[in-house]
């Protein structure tokens, strides 16, 4: 910030007091205006990235939600075919009997796990901006929170989700049921309950996430699981 100070002759004590003044309070309008103008520089920007967050996390809302629908539906059919072998199994009834059964149901035998994408741009740039810290923050807490529930799904996707799966075994099966070939029950088994708790593990992972999202986006609740 840049003065100019006027040259004036100074001929008594009063004159001194008032050119005195007069410079104190041009300084005082000026920080005060650039304050002004920095708060509502920073106020624009802090709505803005709320704006964007907002359309960002509810977009994450509805593809979650959509996830979460499919997910059901693929759990609804394994559940099925589990329930299915197990009671066959517990009955004793000959394996070629179960696999005849199984043969009916083979289409329950899915690996349909489904996520959301869940992109973040909107939070990277209000970071790295840093309108972030403008933002109120009892909202600040509900973004952050809900972008740190995204992360965590991902994480598990990217590296738990399969731990509890013999993909290669699901996939053998997989191909035997294709042929029409008969599987050994037990083992079909093993692997049927394996998709289950994988299935079930997103599931939850999923309901998680969407609890943070409609806190970050409380408008959008009406639906809400």
């Amino acid at each position: 910030m840049h003065f100019e100070l006027p040259r004036v002759r100074i001929h008594s004590l009063k004159d001194f007091l008032k050119h005195y003044l007069m410079i104190v309070l041009s300084i005082l309008t000026a920080l005060g205006l650039e304050a002004w103008i920095e708060h509502a520089h920073h106020t624009h920007a802090a709505e803005a990235a709320s704006r964007q967050m907002t359309a960002e996390l509810r977009h994450n809302l509805a593809e979650t939600r959509d996830s979460l629908r499919r997910n059901d539906a693929t759990l609804r059919a394994v559940g099925k075919l589990d329930a299915m072998v197990i009671a066959d199994l517990k009955s004793g009834l000959p394996a070629a009997t179960i696999n005849q059964h199984i043969r009916a149901q083979k289409a329950g035998f899915l690996l349909n796990l489904n996520w959301p994408s869940l992109p973040s741009s909107a939070w990277d740039v209000a970071v790295a901006n840093q309108s972030v810290s403008w933002i109120e923050p009892a909202s600040l807490k509900r973004y952050s929170a809900a972008y740190a529930a995204q992360r965590e799904l991902n994480d598990w996707v990217q590296h738990d989700s399969m731990l509890m799966l013999d993909m290669p075994k699901v996939i053998n099966f997989k191909t035997d049921l294709d042929l029409d070939h008969d599987v050994d029950p037990q083992a079909f088994l093993y692997t049927l309950q394996q998709l289950n708790t994988t299935n079930t593990s997103l599931k939850n992972n999923l309901q998680e996430l969407e609890k943070h999202l409609v806190d970050a986006v409380p408008d959008e609740t009406q639906g809400s699981r």
